[in-house]
């Protein structure tokens, strides 16, 4: 069981990055240079999944980089699908 665990540890990061790769390379290849670029939250997310993944990942695996990583992607899969509003052409608020 042990070889298992220490699998998973190696494997994880590896894992992570190919997920956010895939992530960053669907999202671009929606996007065509006619079509407005829709708003998103997906930077807000990575950063607070990075915060939480710390915490957590230092918490219960004593493990920092895989909860990082790990955050990250989460926090971006659920940034992507939380739309901003349209607030008018200079993203202001609506008076």
């Amino acid at each position: 069981m042990e070889a298992v665990f220490d699998f998973l540890r190696a494997a994880l990061p590896w894992i992570a990055v190919g997920l956010l790769l895939a992530v960053f390379i669907a999202r671009g290849a929606k996007k065509t240079k006619k079509e407005e670029q829709t708003g998103d939250y997906g930077t807000e997310g990575m950063c607070v999944g990075m915060c939480l993944g710390t915490a957590i990942g230092t918490s219960l695996w004593n493990n920092t980089g895989i909860g990082i990583s790990l955050g990250m992607l989460i926090g971006l899969a659920i940034g992507t699908c939380i739309k901003k509003e349209d607030r008018g052409d200079n993203n202001d608020k609506k008076k």
